[in-house]
């Protein structure tokens, strides 16, 4: 098996998420223009419809009536698509469609209610449909919301797959309801508060640029090939859909005083920056990563600053919370079937650093 590296590395061999094609500081100066003219939109609405919270957080709430907001969020299942199509097999990438928007949606205090979906697809195939649709009911029952429209569209000319009539792209529009008193982002978080770690299901929807890159390409595996860490394929590995950790978190919100919520999706730990408090955060004992993040790191030679701002590394979802709260916290956890963790505290800071065990700073900015 040929195992060299056709993609460029560091000097020192590593690969990189940049490298892989996904450049998250590009991306951003990028945007500049395009959300400079979005923000503007924020003056049409003054009264009802109008935004009760700046661009950035992990979703965005409107005011629908006095005292009661409409929180909104926007995402997709991005390449992981394509493992699903290396694979063929289609009925998780529903399940990720649905975690990827709910799972943003509790973090600013919100119970998802429903979600649209678009379907873009480069010819209908019915099998691959009846599947995409499989999942996305079987992440509805498990975020308990209900999927009351959307859109398919054929894009034969714009999508395209790894093989001839199975392109397709698939995203969602996710919505939930916050009384405006209520909505959470970070703003109480104080000095000393918990941070606990929900455990991920494994990759999530998020760094499977890199790792489809590294396993398919650079090391020439097959998706059907068995891993021994794993006790399955690659491709299933891959595939496992990420975790939706509504019914928890709500009951949290609902019993307890929880100080901030974030969901570890693309930028790892950074996603902890994403407060409106003026906090950075001590990780003090992260849980072993799984095994699909080991064999990731080793085999790419891949830095712990990199792995820790690409993937989830076993923490799919971050709660902060006071010390009088974490005990009974852990239990609604463990009564969900969830491990979790004290990974760590809040600290003041200006300049919201992530500071790991081993001395490693995260960078204060993206």
């Amino acid at each position: 098996m040929d195992t060299q590296d056709s993609r460029p590395r560091t000097q020192d061999g590593s690969l990189t998420y940049a490298q892989a094609g996904v450049n998250a500081q590009k991306e951003e100066e990028a945007l500049a223009g395009f959300l400079g003219w979005v923000n503007k939109t924020l003056e049409f609405r003054k009264d009802i419809g109008r935004s009760h919270l700046d661009i950035g957080f992990f979703a965005t709430v409107v005011e629908i009536s006095k005292g009661m907001g409409l929180a909104l969020t926007a995402d997709g299942v991005g390449t992981k698509l394509l493992v699903a199509q290396m694979v063929g097999k289609y009925d998780t990438v529903g399940i990720d469609c649905v975690a990827m928007n709910v799972n943003d949606l509790i973090c600013v205090g919100a119970e998802p209610i429903c979600m649209l979906n678009y379907l873009a697809i480069e010819e209908p195939r019915a099998d691959m449909l009846e599947q995409i649709g499989k999942g996305l009911y079987e992440g509805a029952r498990q975020a308990n919301v209900s999927i009351p429209g959307g859109e398919t569209a054929q894009l034969r000319e714009m999508v395209k797959g790894i093989r001839p009539g199975l392109g397709f792209d698939l995203a969602g529009m996710g919505l939930g309801l916050v009384p405006l008193d209520k909505v959470n982002v970070g703003q109480h978080i104080e000095h000393g508060d918990v941070l606990l770690g929900l455990a991920s299901s494994g990759i999530h929807s998020n760094g499977l640029t890199l790792a489809r890159q590294l396993f398919f390409d650079a090391l020439g595996w097959k998706p059907d090939r068995q891993v021994e860490e794993f006790g399955r394929t690659i491709g299933e590995e891959l595939l496992e859909p990420t975790r939706i950790y509504v019914r928890p978190i709500l009951e949290m919100l609902g019993r307890l005083h929880v100080s901030g919520l974030a969901n570890m999706t693309g930028g790892g730990l950074l996603n902890l920056r994403r407060f409106k408090a003026a906090v950075g955060f001590q990780i003090e004992e992260p849980p072993a990563p799984p095994p699909i993040f080991r064999l990731i790191q080793e085999q790419g030679s891949i830095e712990e600053a990199e792995m820790r701002t690409t993937f989830n590394m076993g923490i799919g979802f971050c709660v902060i919370l006071p010390e009088k709260e974490v005990e009974p916290a852990l239990q609604i956890c463990r009564q969900h079937g969830i491990k979790a963790w004290r990974i760590g505290r809040a600290t003041t800071d200006p300049e919201r650093k992530i500071l790991l065990p081993n001395g490693l700073t995260l960078p204060a900015s993206p």
